[in-house]
């Protein structure tokens, strides 16, 4: 009889620890108002002073990609969006988008811009925060990611100030985003700078930016699950 080895782990199956599994409309970005499932992974090492999912930051399930890939086949959806907290700060986020893409959904990654993206399936869209002064948390940019933008992604800044709009500006102009991504996206942090008030200077400057609104917060205030 032939012997074989047996590697430590080589029959654990590859899991993740989750947040919530929803159905409802994708809130920004370029699919803005199409219905999609979010699997939201649980953790993140930032602490962007805006968050609005620190309720993510700990606690949730542990699923294998199995459960959760059958979970998301349960809606029948056409978008899938994996988001977090932090979804790249689980390794095993990598093969999950891996495993939708290959189901043949539409798949987003919202992830902070703190992870290193490289060695996420190019047919996903990363939606790639870049950290203003605002946030708090702008000293954990991981600038190597810009070299990494196709047509496929996108980059968000949350406006904090008219300072934080000028910074945006600067990085858009100086790593060309306009170019190396689909899409910009300048977004209203809304407790600190009017939408109109941001609106007004994308229009002023004549940028080739998407300005957004967060739709679910429009529609649910911002509820869990929506």
């Amino acid at each position: 009889m032939a012997c074989f080895a047996v590697t430590p782990g080589a029959y654990m199956q590859e899991t993740l620890r989750i947040t919530e599994i929803f159905y409802s409309l994708q809130g920004e970005t370029r699919t803005s108002g199409l219905p999609t499932v979010f699997v939201r992974l649980t953790g993140c090492p930032l602490r962007c002073q805006y968050c609005d999912t620190a309720y993510a930051f700990s606690g949730g399930e542990i699923m294998t990609l199995e459960a959760i890939c059958a979970r998301v086949a349960s809606f029948k959806p056409r978008y899938v969006c994996v988001t977090g907290g932090e979804p790249l700060a689980q390794p095993n986020c990598i093969p999950l988008l891996e495993r939708l893409c290959d189901a043949g959904y539409d798949v987003s990654l919202e992830t902070s811009g703190a992870m290193d993206i490289a060695a996420t399936d190019r047919r996903v869209s990363r939606v790639v925060d870049l950290k203003t002064p605002g946030s708090a948390e702008v000293a954990r940019n991981l600038y190597s990611n810009m070299a990494e933008l196709t047509a496929r992604d996108q980059v968000k800044f949350v406006i904090c100030s008219r300072e934080d709009y000028d910074w945006a500006v600067s990085k858009m102009i100086e790593y060309r985003l306009d170019q190396r991504a689909g899409e910009v996206l300048f977004s209203p942090s809304h407790k600190q700078v009017s939408a109109q008030a941001l609106a007004d200077w994308i229009v002023e400057d004549n940028l080739p930016v998407r300005f957004q609104l967060q739709l679910h917060k429009i529609l649910w205030n911002d509820e869990p699950g929506h």
